[in-house]
């Protein structure tokens, strides 16, 4: 089981990054997907998340009109598109996947995050 996230990297403010997040070893459909950051001295938070089934998005405040989350499961990715980026959203962006059916229910797995930095 494994997720990669890739993409990240260092960026002017108000440029643009997409972020993938590659799922192996397990069914990416039949999990909640999100995307999680954790700043220097800062809690980890949730930025936005999209359900296995009907392909619900919800989004932090901080990033909503600016960042879409979205998913292909035929490619087992998942996505973050992430504009008009401020030094604000400097972070490792990590991937996170819960079980949503019955038979992955309690399970949970993280990437091993990709560092996303905003500055000029």
């Amino acid at each position: 089981v494994q997720l990669v996230e890739s993409g990240g990297g260092l960026v002017q403010p108000g440029g643009s990054l997409r972020l993938s997040c590659a799922a192996s070893g397990f069914p990416l459909s039949k999990y909640d997907m999100s995307w999680y950051r954790q700043a220097p001295g800062k809690e980890r938070e949730l930025v936005a998340s999209i359900s296995s089934v009907g392909g619900r998005t919800n989004y932090a405040d901080s990033v909503k009109g600016r960042f879409t989350i979205s998913r292909d499961n035929a490619k087992n990715t998942v996505y973050l598109q992430m504009n008009s980026l401020k030094s604000e959203d400097t972070a490792v962006y990590f991937c996170k996947a819960t079980g949503a059916s019955i038979f992955e229910a309690g399970k949970e797995y993280w990437g091993q995050g990709t560092q996303v930095t905003v500055s000029s």
